[in-house]
């Protein structure tokens, strides 16, 4: 047989095993496993207001084991609940959700932020930091605001509705001053994403107006109506946003999670999806989604699926697929609702099958590309053992993120694999040089090993035995403390991205593990 003909039936016969592999329910290789923490109302973090420096950190670690342990590789935590900051900055005061009292901060020489996120790297979550980029307070009382807090230097800002203090979208002043709060988080943090959730325009209050009018006729000139005026105000937002996040940070992925429903068919016949929900983000929150994904403004969209697949007025499933048909080529996260386990009226929710349905449904429709848990609560209390599921089956082997292959960052060389050496205490370890000339391009490392002479099927995760962070080190030494004496083990390694792609694979190293020494199989 030629040698041409040799590689093909090779590579068949991987393709025909990973087949295999996913028929049988063996999880993906690439999808992303996150989970929303708010700190608004301190809901899932911190516990409670004023909590002393040491506290804190311990239920920030606390956190990000869970989430590691349970098989997640992201965490969208909420870093600007309320017009306040959970960082050092230098233009929005310090949330009152971290000591009770806005502008105070925990600890004059401690930035949570920047622990946060170092302490998400140790365990490879990507760390996206979450704002709510409109809401200046959860109440209209103005005399608790820190002296920082802009209100009290552009009052004309702000609106009041609902019971709640809002940053006026209409106002370029706002845009600019939301710009600037997410360009200061990239420059000084080293941040994976930039998360809006769902709140543009607030959702609506009964019997209350939006105070608007008089702006729309001041800065409405061109526009037929003020709804289309509003979309207007919010899409300049999210734009200009988009537009500073790629200058400021390139590897930095901009995504949102809008209100599950964008339009039902009733609203566009054309381009809704088949839904009566009684909210729609483009018609009552003013949020065009789908024309920011098809803009190309946003890097993904994780659309907030609170419902169960069959829910008459607003189905899983078909809601899935129309957010998969109308991405543009953007990533998709499902946003799913694990708040609702075992507390909720609809029988759906009241047993532990409705989550697993929905994990198999995502993996099963291509253009799907993983999911985000809210919240964190309800993984800590493991109703009906959802936590349990996740860690023991579906997220029980390891996942690369998503490629976001259209931001088109620079893919690094291929790693150099050194040689294996045994540990005094049992296992081995071995370095991995990254290449110094494309170090700049690289963000984490994968591991693979296999138990056998030969590399095999790159693209089963059970082969993934570790990923690393590289955090600009050109030299990273890799630990395997769990060979067995006796086996054979043949280990390769490949550098990542920001956007997760993957490099040229390094050189493969096969060894037989002896009881002091390791012996070289090629």
């Amino acid at each position: 047989m030629r040698k041409s003909s040799l590689i093909l039936t090779a590579c068949f016969s991987i393709i025909c095993l990973t087949d295999l592999l996913h028929a049988q329910g063996i999880a993906p290789k690439r999808e992303f496993r996150g989970a929303w923490v708010a700190t608004v109302a301190n809901i899932d973090f911190p516990s409670v207001q004023g909590l002393s420096k040491e506290r804190f950190m311990d239920e920030w670690v606390q956190t990000v084991d869970l989430l590691e342990a349970a098989g997640f590789n992201a965490v969208l935590a909420q870093v600007r609940p309320a017009g306040d900051a959970f960082y050092r900055s230098k233009i929005s005061p310090w949330s009152k959700y971290l000591t009770g009292k806005q502008g105070v901060a925990l600890d004059p020489e401690f930035d949570p932020l920047t622990f946060m996120v170092e302490e998400a790297h140790l365990r490879n979550l990507e760390f996206h930091a979450w704002l709510n980029p409109y809401r200046a307070s959860m109440d209209t009382s103005t005399v608790t605001l820190a002296g920082t807090h802009p209100y009290k230097h552009h009052p004309e800002w702000f609106m009041r509705y609902g019971g709640k203090l809002y940053f006026n979208p209409a106002l370029p002043e706002v845009r600019n001053y939301i710009t600037e709060v997410v360009t200061e988080i990239v420059m000084d943090y080293d941040v994976d994403g930039i998360h809006f959730d769902d709140y543009f325009y607030p959702y609506p209050a009964a019997g209350e107006l939006l105070p608007d009018s008089l702006d729309f006729a001041k800065f409405g000139f061109g526009f037929g109506n003020i709804e289309d005026w509003r979309r207007h105000n919010v899409d300049m937002m999210v734009g200009q946003v988009s537009q500073a996040v790629k200058l400021s940070a390139q590897g930095v992925k901009f995504g949102v999670s809008p209100f599950g429903v964008w339009r039902n068919v009733s609203k566009d016949p054309k381009l809704g999806s088949p839904t009566r929900a009684g909210i729609n983000t483009y018609d009552d929150l003013y949020a065009d989604v789908r024309g920011w994904l098809e803009k190309g403004w946003i890097d993904y969209v994780a659309p907030q699926l609170y419902w169960h697949i069959g829910f008459p007025v607003a189905d899983y499933e078909l809601l899935l697929k129309w957010w998969k048909d109308n991405s543009f080529g953007r990533n998709v996260y499902a946003g799913q609702a694990g708040y609702k386990i075992g507390n909720n009226a609809e029988p759906a929710w009241n047993g532990p099958n409705e989550i697993p349905k929905q994990i198999r449904l995502n993996r099963a429709t291509p253009g799907i590309d993983g999911s985000i848990f809210y919240n964190l609560s309800s993984l800590r209390k493991n109703p009906f053992g959802v936590t349990d599921s996740l860690r023991n089956h579906y997220y029980s082997t390891p996942a690369l993120l998503p490629e976001l292959a259209y931001m088109n960052l620079p893919v690094p060389a291929a790693p150099v694999l050194g040689k294996p050496k045994l540990n005094k205490k049992g296992g081995l370890r071995f370095t991995c040089n990254v290449d110094k000339k494309t170090l700049a391009d690289a963000s984490t490392l994968v591991i693979y090993r296999f138990e056998d002479r030969l590399p095999g099927d790159y693209n089963n995760p059970n082969n993934i035995l570790q990923i690393i962070r590289i955090n600009g080190q050109s030299k990273i030494e890799v630990q395997d403390t769990t060979v067995q004496k006796g086996k054979i083990y043949t280990y390769a390694v490949s550098a990542m991205n920001p956007q997760h792609s993957e490099s040229l694979l390094s050189n493969w190293r096969a060894v037989l593990v002896g009881n002091r020494r390791l012996k070289k199989v090629r």
